[in-house]
């Protein structure tokens, strides 16, 4: 497929696996716009927190994604997130929105709004998207799929670090447990549930470094490219 500003690359994985971060340092190295949608459920999960939104209540859940506002902006090379005009980048990393995140993230109202946002944001091409349907659902027809992977101990000891250096009080065991407990409401929702595509390149990260998973996902695209997707 012929895309305005190039292909479009989907990221996706379980929590912890390092799909942001990852899609953060490939995005620069190839001149592409990278989508965090992790992000921006994340942004819709703090926004029902804060008006304590019923989640139960169909009608009060469609008004809420229609009024809705959520935006990724890039200033000086780092992608922020905004909420209704609030900065909430720093907000939306805690233990308490992820597992709100993925709660919201399986409801028919807010995956709608949001696969919506992200299929205009992503449609000229030249995007990385990462999250956990990007390549099944969102972007069924994407060039270059990855599916990233890391074991549950890996990925919470990421996470438990990632919590330590802002200051949260978390324990090692406690963050493990929710990387298990995130896992298994996102691989057993009924709306969009987290699976690899299968023609998704799976990678396996637990035992690489960023620097090495990077430039194996770079090897994998530019070798895409000169076969000519």
């Amino acid at each position: 497929m012929s895309r305005e500003n190039g292909i479009i690359i989907a990221v996706d994985g379980p929590s912890g696996a390092g799909k942001s971060t990852l899609s953060k340092l490939l995005s620069k190295r190839l001149g592409y716009l990278e989508i965090d949608t992790g992000a921006m459920y994340r942004a819709m999960a703090w926004l029902a927190r804060n008006r304590c939104l019923d989640l139960l209540n169909q009608g009060a859940l469609a008004d809420f994604c229609n009024n809705a506002l959520v935006e990724l902006q890039l200033r000086n090379g780092n992608t922020l997130v905004f909420a209704n005009g609030q900065d909430v980048t720093g907000e939306i990393r805690t233990p308490e929105i992820s597992m709100l995140t993925s709660k919201i993230s399986a409801l028919a109202p807010v995956r709608r709004a949001m696969i919506d946002l992200q299929r205009r944001m992503g449609a000229r091409g030249g995007v990385i998207l990462d999250g956990r349907d990007i390549g099944t659902v969102v972007f069924p027809d994407a060039e270059l799929k990855f599916f990233l992977s890391a074991s549950a101990a890996e990925r919470g000891r990421r996470r438990f670090l990632e919590l330590q250096a802002k200051g949260e009080q978390v324990s090692l065991e406690e963050t493990v447990k929710n990387i298990i407990e995130r896992d298994q409401q996102d691989t057993e929702r009924e709306l969009s549930p987290l699976k690899q595509a299968e023609d998704a390149i799976s990678i396996d990260s637990t035992d690489l470094s960023i620097d090495e998973m990077v430039n194996l996902m770079e090897e994998i695209f530019l070798k895409r490219i000169s076969e000519g997707n």
